[in-house]
């Protein structure tokens, strides 16, 4: 629903499409236990393991489906790197997978290992994590605890999911019925702290679960705050030149409409700002 939407709009003109390859197991090493990582590839996962990531009942394209997930994450980190400007992966946002378990519907982590292959295989001195979905990027935050040169700010609701909390480098907990001047002065300052660090990349999970129509966000943020929120983080890595990977993160709205809708602005914001930033 989501692509034929964008395929018929005009800022498709200035989108390019690419299906990925699936990711390589070396990269998912980068920051996932090896143990853990096999058992998924084998279909070995115990059945409580399963549950907690929430892929019950189990299916093998599970396998096929987290790594074509996984690489698209990785070749459009190596796009904005080589080339700059704003890309995207029309799946992911995991950031509750932790090095050797899965969770939250998220089995692999894909903005930690994004981070860590541009650090490895890119010459990448400093990643910015912004994670603006309405739930804490746990997994990521303790991914990356003893990790300077990754910088972790998550900007998310103190009610949700995960319960227990991580520590992320920088947390900027939300209340419940946060509206959108609450939420878009703390994604300013999550912004000011992601430039504070000088990175040369930045990931970022946009998630739209902090809409108001979300069934599990929470948050009272409309469309047009959504939008002004993606205007923000774009305007600031067109104007510092800091190439940017748009993770799609969650939205669950009834009806789901209302998440098409906020995914639809965000990408076709996305390629109308990297047009702006490549034509300079």
């Amino acid at each position: 629903m989501l692509l034929s939407r964008l395929q018929d709009c005009e800022a498709f003109a200035h989108m390019s499409l690419k299906t990925p390859e699936p990711v390589h197991r070396a990269d998912l090493l980068l920051v996932h236990d090896v143990d853990y990582v096999d058992r998924f590839l084998n279909g070995e996962l115990e059945e409580k393991e399963q549950k907690r990531i929430g892929l019950t009942p189990w299916t093998s394209t599970m396998v096929d489906r987290t790594l074509y997930l996984m690489g698209g994450a990785v070749e459009a980190t190596r796009h904005a790197v080589l080339h700059g400007g704003i890309t995207g992966n029309m799946a992911g946002g995991t950031h509750h997978a932790h090095r050797d378990f899965g969770s939250g519907y998220c089995v692999f982590n894909d903005l930690a290992v994004c981070a860590m292959h541009a650090l490895t295989s890119l010459d990448v001195r400093r990643v910015a994590v912004l994670d603006l979905d309405v739930h804490q990027g746990d997994g990521t935050a303790t991914i990356f605890a003893h990790e300077p040169r990754v910088c972790t700010v998550s900007v998310h609701c103190q009610t949700n999911f995960p319960f227990r909390k991580a520590v992320s480098d920088h947390d900027l907990p939300l209340p419940p019925d946060s509206d959108d001047d609450i939420y878009l002065e703390t994604v300013r300052e999550a912004l000011d702290i992601c430039l504070a660090f000088e990175p040369d990349l930045m990931l970022f999970q946009a998630g739209v679960d902090g809409l108001n129509a979300d069934a599990l966000g929470k948050l009272n943020v409309t469309r047009e705050g959504m939008r002004t929120r993606n205007h923000m983080v774009f305007e600031t890595v067109r104007q510092h030149q800091l190439p940017t990977v748009i993770f799609m993160g969650g939205g669950y709205a009834k009806p789901i409409e209302r998440s098409l809708d906020a995914f639809y602005d965000l990408f076709t914001a996305g390629a109308e700002w990297n047009r702006r930033w490549l034509e300079e």
